[in-house]
């Protein structure tokens, strides 16, 4: 295994270009997933999150199959998935979840049959689902950087209406909320993140990014203001530390990260001011 100071050594040297650019880029994804996180948490949206995280491999494979951008494809699958997702809410005689996990199913589904098609798939699939060191270039820094800025951009916009769909729907929409655009505002947003983030950890583990982190840091507060702070904190933290072990232990970069964000999470549950720990004390 590889030593933290030669992993820190390795990233300076000319001859590993791509791994400075590698953790820039989990460095991102991971911060963006945990901002985001917070909401994904705070509303209960862990199963949107999951199904909007399979639900635009189609697209991705589209993109892949045809030798365009996987995140154009991705981003244009993520709009059409998070508009119908949204809209689902509201049928009445399906429950949300039952839609939901219909649909994301039968679009995994399709992405698979859709890649499966494409000579020499093998690799690049195992990309797509797990995360890739060596898979990511200039372009996809840039892209993520600014797919990044600009979901934080509007979460800023629209930061009061999520905060008051959150606390009370009903109320929300007697003062003139449009829930339904919030929802699907922020549908959209869950789905470009992932798909800025799909090159870094992959497309199944990412909706452990934009739930693991968030969680934790609920954990330690209950203010808002500081949940929004401590998330993209602890994601930036399990980012580095998940490409330090992908590297030295040579395995995926999505399950290296989505492994410590875990380990953060277990830690914390028991250390936590209402953690297990404070609880057994109490008992004595």
């Amino acid at each position: 295994m590889i030593s933290f100071f030669d992993f820190l050594q390795d990233l300076t040297n000319p001859a590993l270009h791509f791994l400075p650019r590698a953790l820039v880029g989990a460095l991102i994804a991971a911060v963006l997933c945990s901002l985001v996180g917070v909401h994904v948490v705070l509303r209960g949206l862990g199963f949107v999150g999951d199904a909007l995280a399979h639900a635009v491999f189609p697209g991705i494979a589209i993109a892949f199959a045809i030798g365009s951008s996987i995140l154009v494809g991705g981003f244009v699958s993520g709009i059409i998935v998070a508009i119908i997702i949204a809209l689902s809410t509201h049928i009445r005689r399906i429950g949300a979840d039952s839609f939901i996990g219909i649909f994301f199913a039968a679009a995994f589904a399709l992405g698979l049959v859709i890649i499966a098609r494409v000579p020499g798939y093998s690799g690049s699939l195992e990309s797509f689902l797990f995360g890739s060191l060596t898979g990511i270039s200039d372009a996809d820094i840039y892209t993520t950087a600014l797919g990044s800025l600009a979901v934080i951009i509007a979460l800023a916009l629209i930061h009061p209406s999520l905060l008051s769909v959150c606390v009370d729907r009903e109320f929300a929409t007697s003062r003139g909320t449009r829930v339904i655009l919030v929802d699907a505002i922020l549908y959209v947003l869950i789905a470009v993140t992932v798909v800025v983030s799909v090159h870094i950890v992959g497309n199944i583990l990412v909706v452990a990014l934009l739930i693991t982190p968030a969680s934790t840091a609920r954990l330690f507060t209950d203010n808002l203001r500081v949940m929004q702070c401590l998330s993209p904190v602890l994601g930036a933290v399990c980012a580095f530390f998940g490409v330090y072990f992908s590297w030295a232990l040579n395995i995926p970069t999505g399950a290296s990260i989505v492994l410590v964000a875990t380990t953060i999470f277990l830690a914390s549950v028991a250390v936590a001011p209402k953690g297990v720990l404070s609880r057994l004390r109490g008992k004595n």
